[in-house]
């Protein structure tokens, strides 16, 4: 535990920073206790899911998965997050589960489907990264909406700007970052060639299930955006 607190120095520094200059340190501080609560919590969680052997658990907690990243992806629109949560929940249940549906039982070949060591994890990547696009996409649409830009150009816009972190992040690849997965392999005495075929489909999965939902949301949120705006 001594060891891990000195990981918090770097954090305090900013938090210091952030109240010498006046820029909310509180709710820097509010954000650091939630993280350490909430991994405290669903560590001994995840105990309990990879010793279970019930198909409904699994459900139930990717149920919940979707409707948490769907709600919180809104907070970039907040005004409008009761209207357009239909259409975010739709697009990341869509290009979530249709990617985690793939990657589990197309490349992994999960036996069972729900084998939850593989199946929490990579729903976690794929939601969280479906979660920050729709987001992105989300306040970037409403921002060019707001300038009376047409609906076709501004959506064009936010697809291309959701995606930015994310192509950037296929650039970096293997030159300025090894990502988590395959550095955690290489770490754990896993062969790079190995650890370099998972990250393969991580970096892919990420990609597609994110551009799918995002794609999907701009599109199932057009017609209650349009009568938002009439009104």
């Amino acid at each position: 535990m001594l060891n891990l607190a000195v990981g918090f120095v770097p954090a305090l520094a900013v938090i210091v920073i952030l109240f010498r200059w006046s820029l909310g340190a509180g709710n820097a501080l509010y954000a650091m206790s939630r993280m350490l609560v909430q991994l405290m919590i669903i560590g001994y969680f995840l105990a309990y899911l990879f010793a279970s052997e019930q198909s409904w658990v699994i459900i139930i907690v990717l149920s919940v998965m979707v409707f948490a990243s769907s709600w919180i992806a809104l907070g970039t629109v907040s005004d409008q997050r009761r209207t357009l949560f239909k259409p975010a929940f739709g697009s990341i249940f869509l290009g979530g589960g249709i990617t985690l549906a793939l990657v589990s039982q197309g490349v992994l070949e999960l036996d069972p489907w729900y084998r939850p060591q593989f199946m929490i994890p990579l729903a976690g990547m794929i939601f969280a990264n479906a979660m920050n696009s729709v987001s992105l996409a989300a306040e970037r649409l409403n921002a060019e909406l707001e300038r009376d830009v047409p609906y076709g150009e501004a959506r064009n816009i936010a697809f291309h700007a959701s995606l930015i972190p994310i192509i950037n992040s296929l650039f970096a690849v293997g030159l300025v970052s090894l990502p988590g997965m395959m550095t955690g392999q290489i770490l754990s005495g896993i062969s790079p060639l190995i650890a370099i075929r998972y990250q393969i489909m991580v970096m892919c999965m990420i990609f597609g299930s994110a551009g799918i939902a995002t794609a999907c949301f701009l599109t199932w949120a057009r017609p209650i955006l349009s009568r938002s705006k009439d009104t």
